[in-house]
């Protein structure tokens, strides 16, 4: 297939378009600067372009773009910022779509932020949106998608695990250092996925009939606390003193520290799962010591 990958230079676009070319697809990326290569076309997402021919030569699209939701302090510019990068690169992608064309299917970026903080109940796609900004954030991004005129599927994702960087990336020197720990109770669920198995499932719904919602996540969420140890524990490293939260709140805000950092999502991918897709890695110790 020839595929085109926004957000290509991010974590989760370079490995999927690595995994993607390595099983003989052939990668085109969209990038927002004049194209230098035969496999790059370039786009302005804010103004609605893509240069000609647009997505008439591809098969399928995969939309990985939008602004980090965890990096920066959540003002009401930097949430503003969050809506923007996703919805008018998804929008674009959409309306490129030429229903009676090429392109056959839209795989879009999407979050299990969708379903809010679930405390310890079992959530899969059949549940419905839950409340708060990331919530809303991620309902807006699916139904921007839903405009597209070609099978889609909305790529609900966790905590993807990878060794080089995102996720875990951004805890690993504190833990190092002996300074990682649970966060808050730690009673809270985490919903993980292998680098792995995230990008041989998005290869898998590339060819399935599946559209809407699909939870990118392996079948055994943890609790903070149980990550804290393992993550720990692969570092060969202690893990004893909770991350403090006056300076969480004071670094990144309340908001952001309530709904990306103490609220818990309990997610299974039952979808993938009755669909016959098997994780390679679907418990968390195994899966971290993949990964150094």
């Amino acid at each position: 297939m020839r595929i085109a990958i926004a957000g290509a230079s991010g974590l989760l676009g370079r490995a999927t378009a690595a995994h993607l070319s390595r099983t003989g697809h052939q990668v085109l990326t969209l990038v927002r600067r004049p194209a230098e290569r035969l496999d790059e076309r370039s786009w302005n997402p804010d103004a609605g372009t893509i240069t000609s021919p647009g997505l008439a030569d591809v098969d399928a699209v995969i939309n990985f773009s939008g602004a980090g939701v965890a990096d920066v302090r959540w003002t009401e510019e930097r949430k503003a910022e969050l809506r923007a990068s996703r919805l008018n690169a998804t929008t674009t992608i959409a309306a490129a779509i030429d229903p009676h064309g090429r392109c056959r299917r839209l795989l879009n970026g999407s979050a299990i932020g969708f379903y809010g903080d679930t405390g310890e109940t079992v959530v899969d796609e059949a549940t419905p949106q839950g409340t708060g900004f990331l919530a809303q954030l991620v309902a807006d991004w699916e139904g921007a998608a839903h405009t597209a005129p070609v099978p889609t599927a909305y790529l609900r994702t966790g905590q993807v695990l990878t060794g080089e960087g995102g996720f875990l990336g951004k805890q690993r020197l504190a833990f190092q250092l002996g300074l990682g720990g649970r966060i808050g109770t730690g009673r809270q669920f985490l919903s993980w996925i292998h680098i792995d198995d995230y990008t041989r499932a998005v290869a898998h719904l590339l060819t399935s009939t599946l559209t809407g919602p699909v939870n990118l996540v392996a079948p055994d969420p943890v609790t903070n606390a149980a990550f804290t140890d393992a993550f720990a524990d692969s570092l060969n490293r202690p893990a004893l003193i909770p991350m403090p939260l006056p300076a969480l709140r004071l670094l990144f805000g309340s908001e952001m520290v309530d709904e990306a950092l103490l609220s818990g999502t309990r997610v299974q991918p039952r979808r993938l799962l009755d669909a016959g897709f098997t994780f390679d890695h679907p418990h968390l110790g195994e899966a971290l010591a993949t990964l150094g």
